[in-house]
């Protein structure tokens, strides 16, 4: 693999830190800010829907520049938001920081899926963004359960500090290995021309699948720390080595999901949506057992991010010639889906359901995510086999 797509796993270790960190320390941030469990889950949402408006907003912003320096700006943007969130004084600013810390999020994505995507063969282009998402996956084995220690020992706001410092290391990074690359925008019919692949069916289809297959797991992650603690009985210092095993999953299931999204895209999705449908389910009834819900956990973590290159793969497949708004498109659906499965699971124990029941509204979602999937891949076998006439009139209509 080349060199290029350790720089863009960096910028991806960095963001994955400040996207998902927030589990492992929500009851310490409730407790320094005097707010309860769900409201701090705010920061969750708040950031996931910022990704959401970010990534086809800024993303439009930097269309014109080169992707370098639009990823190395992108960069500042986060060390900005999370010395804020470092500093913050109150609930309200911290907010504001982890907004900030976001809107670089989704374009970082974006962007970066079709620079590692462009930079291998078209037979490896899935394995190739699995290995810049495996910074995300690395910031969970490694990054999120020594930020968490961190942030027990000496207060969260040590751990912002911390990845702040990754932000500036991840800067020289990009700035050192990624070669000078075209515009964001490569579409010589420009910007508005990418914005129309979004009136293709498949197009809208697959961000669908993303916001609903992925919202399910990130909505359980969400209060991960509160569900293993209240409900599975674990001590809170156990939660560091349960996120380190969370994380083991998601590295796995990420590199695993990759190649198997190489060799058969449309396979690979159904039955990775089945089997996490199915996990989730499950963890309703095993997140009562401290063993079988360190088990289900490693296996929620894998199922679930092995999704994650199939569905990057699957939008910019169906938006061929504008890879690069579909691809912030299904960064912004991720996110999207996080702060829906994080505000429902967190409606579910507001209305006194308690800390266990996460995993089974995480099972609803996931499960209609299959089903849209299901019916997105009926829909693009007619296709196929349409006659040649019939399928012109439709690339016609929906151009």
């Amino acid at each position: 693999m080349p060199i290029a797509l350790l720089a863009l796993a960096m910028g991806g270790f960095g963001i994955g830190l400040t996207e998902f960190i927030i589990s492992g320390l929500l009851p310490q941030v409730a407790d320094s800010f005097d707010v309860s469990i769900p409201t701090a889950g705010e920061l969750v949402s708040g950031y996931a829907l910022s990704v959401a408006v970010g990534a086809l907003l800024v993303t439009a912003l930097v269309s014109r520049l080169p992707r370098k320096a639009a990823l190395l700006g992108l960069m500042v943007l986060f060390i900005a938001g999370n010395m804020l969130s470092a500093i913050a004084p109150s609930f309200e600013v911290m907010l504001i920081g982890r907004i900030v810390a976001a809107l670089c999020h989704g374009a970082f994505f974006g962007i970066g899926s079709v620079v590692a995507a462009s930079l291998v063969a078209p037979g490896k282009r899935a394995g190739a963004i699995a290995m810049m998402f495996a910074g995300l996956t690395t910031a969970n084995v490694l990054g999120v359960p020594l930020g968490t220690l961190l942030g027990q020992h000496y207060g969260w706001r040590s751990t912002f500090w911390a990845i702040t410092a990754v932000g500036v290391v991840a800067f020289a990074g990009i700035a050192i290995l990624v070669p000078k690359v075209g515009a964001v925008d490569a579409n010589p019919a420009g910007l508005r021309s990418e914005l129309r692949a979004f009136r293709r069916p498949q197009v809208l289809l697959s961000l669908a699948i993303t916001v609903l297959g992925f919202g399910g797991m990130f909505g359980v992650i969400t209060y991960i720390a509160p569900l293993l603690t209240h409900v599975a009985g674990y001590a809170s210092a156990s939660v560091t080595w349960l996120l380190i095993v969370l994380g083991a999953g998601l590295f796995i299931g990420n590199i695993v999901g990759g190649r198997a999204a190489d060799r058969a895209l449309g396979r690979t999705l159904i039955v990775l949506l089945i089997a996490l449908t199915a996990v989730l389910a499950a963890f309703t009834f095993t997140a009562h057992s401290r063993p079988l819900a360190a088990i289900t956990l490693l296996l929620m973590g894998a199922f679930g991010f092995a999704t994650a290159p199939g569905l990057q793969m699957r939008v910019m497949k169906y938006a061929d010639d504008a890879p690069t708004m579909a691809s912030a498109a299904n960064i912004a659906a991720f996110n999207l889906g996080n702060a829906l499965g994080a505000y429902f699971c967190g409606l579910a124990i507001t209305a006194g359901l308690g800390y266990a029941a996460p995993p089974w509204v995480g099972a609803i979602f996931t499960g209609a995510g299959l089903a849209v999937l299901i019916v997105a891949t009926a829909l693009a076998r007619r296709s196929t086999s349409a006659p040649a006439p019939e399928r012109e009139k439709t690339a016609v209509r929906v151009a």
